[in-house]
């Protein structure tokens, strides 16, 4: 036995120590772990130049095993790299980028910086077209004296010139990669180059050093098309905006320094600067920015208005509700920026391969300068050029920046149709569809049903039933539950309190009204209380097939009976039909019962209705779809999070305004236009496509001029038209997408 007293157990003394000394180390493991996790940042670098897989790969090199940098995201659309880090190593970053001759500035840090990121990162920097024009004309005139004259020292000057006034940048590059032990297209340019002038090639030298460096300026033209379809989003919102004062003046003041609560009047034809609710005066207003409405939608008294959306007849007045970095089109913004600094299925593929694809290339091409020399008595200066024209290709530039701007180009052209696709990777998987499941409320109906039967069922008055369901349905937000209300609202009927108010999942609500509990629910939970009856089945049966949502006021017994219809979207049958065009499977799950679900799935032409379903029944039907394949579930990004969760892509409907919604979901549609699921799916496999036909291309021509290079039939300036022209091919073929 232990003996213990008030000064405590004197024989467990050496244990309590070292049970102590123990939990003490664990305490300070423990805080020293969370001070690690603690003092991890992550840090957004903006920097300007940064625009091929050729300066990723450059930068992923040089920091990628610095101490301290623990991760690195690159989203070179944005030219942004985003780094998790110790605090101390972003300094030595830095320095590091600043080494490989790279300027970073750091976003949101430096208020003073702000014009030059913009200038820098954002802006397209303008081209210096008079060093170009002078390696041209040079490059020329070296083919045209070489071909004439044959005068060696007048070709050499005029190939210098060339080569420096138009390959400058490309030599300075290029020394800085080979430094770092980085064979990018810049080193093997400059190599190559290099290599020809050592053999005499000047005229050749030349004319390659200018192809590649004029290919190199259109392709960044190129690339800013893509970086502009993101950055028009950005200029949909007005810089100003007109505020009401304290003496109530109005004023035109910064959006950015709008406060939540100001009233903000808007002019017809103005933008309308922040998101907000009209207090005041009606109008149209052209959504399409940010839903992709095609027709202007009328708003009034309490309707919400968005961030970067056209007034177009009238004058109204409305109530900020959310900041200018908090608005719809903020959020979008943010969302779309995310998603493009995702790696798409078919972009890590690529990028794998581009790894391992340079090396290899470089070293067959130091196969192919001393082999057939050495072992078969080839000509030394023509296994040497061959060498060289392999250089030139080697570098997989077309390849791997096929894909980035072939995603983003898709989720630009998505945003401007209202699809928010929340990463490359859903763009790129939604061609894989084969089930799609939909709730019903919202989605496939208008979401804003009425009243249109009630009934009473025992010998109650009608107008205490009516007033007991009324204040039930008054504190739920479903629509069924909100027709009750709304109807009883018209009829003047008074509420009374309720308390221990209860939100019942799938079922309804329950309370306590006077004192006597109350249950507001569906034919679900009358059968799981049990009071049920084969009379009142008959009742629910005839109303269900006429595809209308029983709602029933119980106690111990059933007291009365309402009967709720809802709509059917004109766009839902549009929809449907429009999947199946696609091969895509449909089904409808809901909560109301089984008759309703049907009666609305044959209006619409709905494979499947599955009724009487909770939450947990919806992520079960998922589960069970997804071993037939992709599916995915269309809800509204809150209700339905289990499903829209477990599925292979959830879509959100109407997403405009719902922070939720937009966070959450995989795709957010921004109406509640069920068609654009259709489209979304279409997008998908045009991207798909053009990504195959990238890779295809820049392959193939690698591939083709591989070939040729090793029989001797290419040249140099031929490889450098494979090589960029590839390239620029691709990018075009990417950039495509934002037509559609």
């Amino acid at each position: 036995m232990t003996d213990c007293n008030s000064k405590g157990c004197s024989s467990d003394a050496p244990a309590a120590a070292s049970n102590a000394a123990t939990t003490s180390s664990v305490d300070r493991t423990l805080a020293a772990q969370e001070s690690k996790e603690t003092a991890e940042l992550r840090t957004v670098l903006s920097i300007a130049g940064m625009d091929c897989p050729t300066e990723e790969a450059l930068i992923r090199n040089k920091i990628g095993d610095m101490p301290g940098v623990n991760t690195l995201e690159f989203n070179l659309i944005q030219r942004a790299l985003t780094l998790t880090h110790a605090p101390e190593a972003l300094p030595n970053v830095v320095a590091a980028l600043k080494s490989l001759g790279f300027e970073a500035v750091q976003r949101g840090v430096k208020p003073d910086e702000a014009a030059a990121l913009e200038a820098a990162v954002q802006v397209p920097a303008r081209t210096k077209w008079w060093p170009m024009a002078v390696s041209g004309v040079a490059a020329l005139i070296a083919e045209l004296v070489q071909w004439q004259s044959g005068n060696y020292w007048l070709v050499v000057a005029l190939a210098l010139v060339s080569v420096f006034t138009g390959g400058l940048s490309t030599y300075k590059k290029g020394w800085i990669a080979l430094k770092n032990r980085n064979l990018n297209i810049n080193a093997l340019m400059s190599i190559a180059v290099t290599g020809a002038m050592l053999i005499g090639q000047w005229p050749e030298a030349a004319m390659v050093m200018f192809l590649f460096a004029l290919a190199e300026v259109i392709e960044t033209k190129s690339l800013d098309r893509a970086r502009n379809a993101i950055r028009g989003l950005l200029n949909l919102a007005p810089e100003l905006a007109t505020v009401k004062q304290p003496d109530g003046s109005w004023i035109e003041t910064e959006a950015k320094s709008v406060t939540l609560g100001a009233n903000v009047r808007v002019k017809p034809g103005e933008r309308i600067a922040l998101d907000g609710e009209i207090v005041s005066g009606r109008s149209t207003v052209d959504q399409a920015p940010i839903t992709g409405e095609s027709l202007p939608v009328e708003k009034t008294e309490g309707d919400q208005v968005f961030a970067g959306t056209i007034n177009q007849t009238g004058s109204f007045e409305y109530r900020v509700t959310a900041e200018a970095t908090d608005s719809t089109l903020a959020r979008i913004i943010h969302a779309v920026e995310a998603a493009q600094g995702s790696r798409a299925p078919t972009q890590r593929f690529v990028d794998r391969f581009a790894r391992i694809y340079t090396p290899v290339v470089f070293i067959v091409a130091v196969l192919v300068m001393v082999v057939p020399p050495l072992a078969f008595g080839g000509v030394w200066f023509d296994w040497i050029y061959r060498a060289l024209v392999l250089l030139v290709i080697a570098c997989p530039c077309a390849l791997v920046i096929s894909t980035p701007v072939t995603i983003v180009s898709g989720l630009a052209a998505a945003a401007r149709k209202g699809i928010l696709i929340k990463g490359g990777v859903y763009l790129e998987e939604g061609r894989r569809l084969l089930t799609l499941a939909l709730d019903k409320t919202g989605t496939i109906t208008h979401g804003k049903p009425a009243q249109t039967d009630f009934m009473l069922l025992d010998g109650d008055s009608p107008e205490l039933s009516r007033r007991i369901a009324a204040s039930l349905a008054a504190r739920s937000d479903h629509p069924v539950s909100l027709a009750i209300a709304k109807a009883a609202e018209a009829d003047g009927v008074a509420l009374v309190d309720v308390t221990d108010f209860e939100a019942l999942p799938g079922r309804g609500v329950s309370g306590r009204v006077n004192g006597s509990p109350y249950v507001l629910g569906n034919h679900r939970l009358m059968e799981e209380r049990r009071l049920c009856s084969a009379e009142l089945e008959v009742k629910l049966d005839r109303l269900e097939r006429l595809g209308k949502s029983v709602v029933l006021l119980a106690s111990d017994r059933v007291h009365a009976l309402f009967a709720v219809a809802d709509t059917v979207k004109d766009s839902s049958r549009q929809a449907i039909a429009e999947l199946h065009a696609l091969g895509v499977r449909t089904v409808m799950l809901t909560g109301d019962n089984p008759h309703t679900a049907e009666a609305i799935a044959k209006q619409v032409g709905i494979d499947e209705a599955r009724g009487n379903l909770l939450p947990q029944d919806k992520l079960a039907t998922i589960e069970q779809f997804a071993g037939r394949g992709a599916v995915g579930m269309v809800g509204d990004g809150i209700n339905d999070a289990p499903a829209l969760a477990k599925a292979d892509i959830g879509f959100a409907m109407g997403a405009a305004g719902t922070d939720t919604a937009i966070e959450t979901a995989d795709v957010a549609l921004m109406d509640d236009d069920l068609r654009k699921v259709p489209s979304f799916i279409r997008l998908s496999r045009t991207t798909a496509a053009v990504l195959k036909q990238n890779i295809a291309l820049a392959l193939g021509i690698k591939v083709v001029f591989l070939g040729l290079t090793v029989v001797g039939m290419a040249t140099m300036w031929m490889a450098v038209f494979a090589d960029m022209g590839a390239s620029l091919l691709v990018v075009a073929n990417g950039l495509r997408l934002l037509r559609q």
